[in-house]
């Protein structure tokens, strides 16, 4: 049953958000920009940037509630009495507290055999740092302070509101672009077809725009995934700083022992990959990866970077 609830969670968000940018565009006076005279581009940048940035920016407000929500995140009480959990809450607050955050990040823990962590929250001082059972079972104490050093460099970096604004402005570049220039392919089309007395059917030109906006989308995806790697880069150097550089390497090197060994493709919401300390590139698709080869990214620490 808990799958059932997840997508009742997930449509309930998302009906949620689409009233909520719908809401917007009428107290921002924002109105179609298809009119009889042709296409108001000033609307249609308005529209665009709503809906565009509009859902990146409430998806990341939402971030830590759909982690608990859709993973099974559990907040770990900072009194617990379990020692594992424990130690696990002290060495992230010791990590928060060396990177100067603002704030505690919450701590959780998910129930999954997979080896990996994530961080994630709206700001620096609202974070939820997350670790998966799979990861507590396998991976020794200095190995663990790696990963941790490295998602609270994320927090520390500001990584999820940079990566949620360069994804809303991907969003709105190819949602504008694709109705442009659809635009002016049915435009161009209908003055050759009025001779003939014949127009371009309203769902072609539909088609044509969800086509174009598509390509623009997966475009935009392969410059989103370029920066995602370099921020991936810069974590594990923070997490050498934060954790001691031996710890972050074994990490990794942990990481790859194991990574094979557990599947990992699809056992998530894909939404959660990019925020995760690993996942796995290969062939073409790792110009879509969030994160470089492991084994680029433990040279580059051995070689001081």
């Amino acid at each position: 049953m808990a799958w059932m609830k997840r997508i009742f969670l997930f449509m309930a968000v998302n009906f949620l958000v689409v009233l909520t940018l719908s809401t917007i565009l009428h107290v921002l006076g924002i109105r179609p920009y298809l009119t009889a005279a042709g296409i108001d581009y000033g609307n249609l940048m308005g529209f665009c940037l709503v809906w565009g940035m509009g859902g990146a920016l409430i998806s990341l407000a939402m971030s830590r509630m759909m982690a608990k929500w859709m993973m099974g995140v559990q907040v770990i009480d900072p009194n617990t009495r379990d020692p594992e959990l424990q130690r696990l809450v002290q060495t992230v607050h010791h990590l928060a507290r060396a990177a100067h955050l603002p704030a505690m990040p919450e701590v959780g823990i998910y129930d999954s055999p997979e080896v990996n962590a994530f961080a994630t929250g709206p700001t620096r001082s609202r974070a939820l740092v997350a670790v998966s059972s799979g990861l507590l079972g396998r991976m020794r104490e200095g190995e663990i302070e790696g990963v941790l050093g490295h998602e609270i460099s994320h927090v520390a970096n500001g990584d999820m509101v940079t990566m949620t604004l360069l994804q809303g402005i991907v969003n709105a570049f190819a949602m504008f672009l694709s109705r442009a220039i659809a635009f002016a392919i049915a435009q161009s089309v209908r003055g050759d077809r009025e001779e003939r007395g014949r127009e371009m059917s309203p769902f072609v030109a539909y088609l044509i725009q969800m086509a174009l906006e598509m390509v623009f989308m997966i475009l935009g995806s392969i410059v989103i995934a370029a920066f995602s790697r370099y921020r991936e880069y810069r974590a594990d150097a923070g997490g050498a700083k934060l954790a001691g550089r031996e710890n972050m390497i074994q990490a990794l090197e942990a990481l790859r022992r194991t990574f094979e060994q557990v599947e990992t493709a699809g056992s998530q919401p894909q939404a959660f990959q990019s925020m995760k300390i690993s996942n796995r590139p290969g062939g073409l698709m790792a110009l879509f990866s969030s994160h470089p080869a492991l084994e680029d990214r433990i040279a580059r620490l051995q070689a001081g970077r």
